[in-house]
């Protein structure tokens, strides 16, 4: 079975209904999570913790669908070689 890793992140937005970062330097990296039951448990936590302050936004980035090993290599990763 192929590993399902997610990313959780967040930080202050420039404007609430937009997903623009105001400082890009300062975006909290929570971690990387083995499967989505366990990444959306970390980013509740940090949505929780920062309510109060309606900028402040977290996400769930599925790194599992960002590298399929089956798919030919990107046109990026062939200027490595």
């Amino acid at each position: 079975m192929a590993q399902r890793l997610h990313l959780v992140f967040g930080g202050e937005l420039v404007d609430p209904a937009k997903s623009v970062f105001r400082n890009v330097d300062d975006i909290h990296v929570v971690g990387i999570f083995p499967d989505y039951q366990t990444a959306y448990n970390a980013w509740k936590a940090e949505a929780q913790r920062t309510v109060d302050n309606a900028h402040m936004r977290y996400f769930i980035a599925h790194l599992h669908r960002l590298r399929d090993e089956d798919a030919e290599a990107s046109s990026t990763e062939e200027l490595s070689n």
